[in-house]
């Protein structure tokens, strides 16, 4: 019997959902709190003296549905051209390739929900994107920018370890000594000598 054809161990398949899960929650999570910021931007840009509770829920389905399409994405090694490199390049490259492909899903998706309701296909263009280029690079870089921070903590932690990641945020710093910060300033001033 080939390696290939024996059967997965249910514990690694329950650990490997859970994992799975926790990424989900962590994205979904992240996008959420965006979404929701760029509804109550929108709320106070349009001068609306209240908040549009439906674009709130809306947000909270486009994150749902991003996550599990930044999850594919991940899954079929979208943005891993530079693995290996400096991390300021997988970083930037990542948050391009998901600009690019969160920017097409989010018009595919417009575009099919607005035919569904009996639109033509340019009344369901997305409004956002203002239906001009302008528009289109305004959101691709408002979506950039908004990955940035996203993608430069995934990849620290792909680096150094999720978990000593976590250690070095989460974790009060006297309770690990690898995590205390010691300043050496007679060194410092050496080397400059």
């Amino acid at each position: 019997m080939t390696e290939e054809s024996l059967p997965i161990p249910r514990q690694h398949v329950k650990e490997r959902a859970t994992n799975e899960f926790r990424r989900f929650i962590v994205i979904f999570l992240y996008l959420w709190v965006v979404f929701g910021l760029l509804s109550i931007h929108k709320s106070l840009v349009l001068a609306q003296k209240h908040l549009d509770y439906p674009e709130h829920a809306f947000a909270i389905i486009n994150a749902l549905v991003f996550s599990k399409v930044l999850l594919v994405g991940e899954h079929f090694h979208l943005g891993t051209r530079f693995k290996d490199k400096p991390l300021i390049y997988p970083i930037l490259h990542k948050c391009f390739i998901f600009t690019v492909v969160l920017i097409c899903f989010h018009i595919a998706e417009s575009v099919l929900m607005g035919v569904f309701h009996g639109h033509t296909f340019a009344d369901s263009f997305p409004p956002i994107l203002g239906g001009s280029l302008k528009g289109l690079l305004s959101v691709g870089v408002m979506c950039f920018v908004v990955l940035l921070p996203f993608f430069a903590f995934r990849e620290i932690g792909r680096v150094v370890g999720r978990t000593e990641l976590s250690a070095l945020i989460l974790k009060p710093r006297g309770s690990d000594p690898r995590l205390t910060f010691v300043r050496d300033d007679h060194k410092g001033l050496d080397e400059l000598r």
